[in-house]
Order: structure tokens, then sequence, then C-alpha cells
């Protein structure tokens, strides 16, 4: 079971930082930090650099920490957290990924929570350090914690969409028009 857990935080951990740094640099196939600001701004957030700092910095720091094996539901919960605001961005064109869908960012919240849950296993820091196994409420405070902070901070940070001027809103409610 240790091996197991150990493959599956390195892969998981991994591609939650290589995502990350994507959205800050160049390495990975990222667009550098200006392209991850482009990203957040297309996807409709607010804050633009700080924003992509911020979700940079978290999926890349708790990437480490989970293929470390440090601080594990802790790390869970961040990587929950910010992959959670990935799925909400993707849940419009549905669940496989094929589409651009959210499938990707589901199975890395579900793969936090199941490292949350299990614990990181024997080959650790957190076992190194004697703090596993950690207890269940933390575990599972991590995992409601987690994907409740990435909808928060994707309504926080979400702009609503705007319709174009001279359009008519949603329930008929009209627009200002451009005075000419």
């Amino acid at each position: 079971m240790d091996a197991g857990l150990l493959v599956l935080r390195v892969v998981a951990g991994l591609l939650v930082a290589g995502h990350g740094v994507q959205k800050v640099s160049f390495r990975l196939g990222g667009h550098g930090l200006a392209g991850g600001t482009e990203e957040f701004r297309h996807d409709g957030f607010r804050g633009g650099r700080l924003t992509a700092v911020a979700a940079g910095a978290g999926q890349i720091g708790s990437g480490l920490f989970l293929t470390a094996g440090l601080l594990t539901p802790l790390a869970a919960m961040a990587a929950m957290g910010v992959m959670t605001v990935a799925g909400t961005v993707k849940r419009p064109q549905g669940l496989w990924v094929q589409n651009d869908g959210y499938e990707y960012p589901l199975v890395l919240v579900v793969v936090s929570a199941a490292l949350a849950l299990t614990g990181p296993g024997r080959w650790s820091l957190d076992h190194a350090l004697d703090l596993a196994p950690w207890p269940v409420w933390v575990a599972l405070a991590a995992i409601v914690t987690g994907p409740v902070s990435g909808l928060l901070t994707r309504l926080v940070l979400h702009r609503a969409p705007t319709a174009p001027q001279g359009t008519t809103a949603p329930e008929g409610k009209s627009h200002a028009q451009p005075v000419d």
C-alpha cells in the first residue's frame, strides 16, 4: 500500500505543481506570467497578474507538498481548492476533457481527497516527521474546506458576464444604450 500511495502522490502532486508552473512561466509549455494573466482575464477573473501568481503558487506549493507527503491534508486542501476553480471554468464544456471539460480537474480533486483520507503512506515526510497518521477530522475538514474555498474564490474573483451594449439582458432587462 505504501508503494501505491507514493506513486499516486508523486504523479498527482507533480501534475498539480506542473499546472502551476505553466501559469507563471514559460516552462512545461506555459505562456509566462503574461499568458497566465491573460488566461485568467479571458476566463472572467479579476485581479489578472495577482490572480495568476496566487493560483500558480497555490498549485506549485500544494503539488510539491503532496509529492513529498508533507502536511498532506493541508496540501490536499489547497490542491482541491485551485482545481475546483479550474473545474468551474471548464464546467460549461461538460465533463469530458476532449471537449475541454472538467474531467481532469475533477480527477485531481478526487485524488487529493483520497490522499487526505488515506494519508501519505510510510514513504513520506509526514511519516518521517511523525506527523502521520492525521486525525480523521483533519482530513474531513480539508475535504470540505478545499472545494468550498475554491467556490468562494470563484464567487469573489469572477466577474459576471456582460452583454454587449445595445443588446437585451436576460429577463428582458435592457442595457443602457450609448448616447449619440
